[in-house]
């Protein structure tokens, strides 16, 4: 993760200039700087996110030059049981975005449909032990 961080540091340094280049011959047009503004905020966050992970975990097997691929075998992972969760959180997204556009009456509707698809993604393994 520390070459991931230092890439993404170097990706927000990057936005940075450029924004503040662009606001300052741009005489501050607002939808560019808000747009290269937006990208450094989103680059600085993963960079952040990827430099906090290499703190706390160290180095990955995928750093390593004499790592063997049997070092990192082990179970894949947790995989739930099927689900309505999903198929209500598109819909309840699907629902939001058309409320946008025509009315918020139909926003709220999809406000209403999507709440409990997120709340059964997010507690639908709760019950399971990290």
């Amino acid at each position: 993760m520390k070459a991931e961080a230092y890439l993404f540091t170097g990706v927000a340094a990057f936005f940075a200039v450029t924004g503040l280049g662009y606001a300052f011959w741009s005489t501050f047009e607002p939808v560019g700087t808000t747009a290269l503004a937006v990208a450094f905020l989103m680059s600085s966050l993963v960079a952040f996110f990827c430099g906090r992970q290499y703190r706390v975990k160290g180095r990955r097997l995928q750093d390593q030059r004499c790592a063997e691929i049997h070092e990192g075998a082990g179970p894949l992972d947790f995989f739930p049981a099927h689900s309505y969760a999903p198929v209500v959180t598109a819909l309840g997204a699907t629902v939001l975005g058309a409320g946008i556009v025509y009315g918020v009456w139909l926003a709220l509707i999809g406000v209403g449909v999507l709440a409990p698809g997120v709340a059964g993604f997010v507690f639908e393994n709760n019950d399971r032990a990290a």
